[in-house]
């Protein structure tokens, strides 16, 4: 597959790669320009891929597109891409219905209980859920997922590597407990992998990565589980351009204002 025929470019795990990379050029903000920018965000993985040894097609590309229309979400998906990615509850119930129904959406981030009904029952193509940070969340899920009659949802337990109060996630130190609790008694939820968030200023992003991939090895040796089966989702646009996420396994890249441009938050849906 030639790079620029983008039409394979989906959620399946696809030529991706990252990090250790070449700077990024600086986001473009028109709508017209989102395809242009996701075909350079592809090639440079590409590149980061070929250079740390990875296979191109055992990388994922999220795009996530909070905050942006539906109109820019369409333009990639008529390139070619399926797999987006929305931190908002409300806003990925608006966007999921005026979309075509092969996408594969990820919700990425903390959910609150009383969202769990609106979230599964609004986006019944939702693939994966990347956020498990407590059991309480993973029971709500895998119910509402047998409630609903659902396909078992693919989850990621989300690991707080950063140490900050403020972010959601797991001590490093108890994910086990939590990925062993999801595959043992969730039969509705798919034990999937690993996920972080690292700071915004990106100073500890290579501690954050690292944190998050010796936790893998934790996790699978505990779940006797192979490392390949168990994907780590780490990093968004900045450690894109900052960090060596494929040389540490990242299988699920998320990217977004490199893609889409700067946020608006002036019209956030909770």
């Amino acid at each position: 597959m030639h790079f620029l025929d983008i039409r394979c470019v989906s959620c399946s795990l696809l030529n991706h790669s990252h990090i250790h990379l070449l700077k990024m050029a600086a986001p473009v903000v028109a709508e017209g320009a989102a395809v242009l920018a996701f075909r350079s965000v592809m090639q440079r993985v590409r590149q980061a891929a070929d250079r740390s040894g990875t296979l191109p097609e055992s990388i994922r590309v999220v795009a996530v597109s909070k905050t942006k229309p539906v109109s820019m979400i369409r333009q990639l998906y008529d390139a070619g891409h399926r797999c987006f990615g929305e931190n908002y509850v409300q806003e990925i119930v608006d966007k999921a219905p005026q979309l075509p129904q092969d996408i594969e959406w990820h919700f990425i981030g903390h959910l609150q209980s009383n969202k769990v009904k609106t979230l599964l029952g609004g986006v019944p193509n939702l693939a994966m859920f990347e956020g498990v940070d407590n059991q309480k969340v993973a029971n709500n899920l895998d119910r509402m997922v047998s409630t609903l009659g659902r396909n078992p949802l693919k989850v990621l337990v989300q690991v707080n590597t950063s140490g900050e109060e403020s972010k959601s996630g797991i001590d490093p130190s108890n994910c086990v407990d939590l990925a062993k609790h999801v595959k043992s008694s969730c039969p509705n939820l798919v034990f999937s992998g690993l996920m972080t968030i690292g700071r915004p200023d990106y100073t500890s992003t290579p501690e954050n990565f690292k944190t998050l991939s010796n936790c893998r090895t934790e996790v699978c040796k505990a779940l006797e589980m192979p490392e390949e089966q168990c994907e780590l989702s780490m990093g968004m646009s900045g450690d894109f351009e900052l960090s060596s996420q494929i040389e540490m396994g990242s299988t699920n890249v998320r990217i977004g204002s490199t893609i889409f441009g700067p946020r608006d938050y002036s019209k956030k849906q909770e």
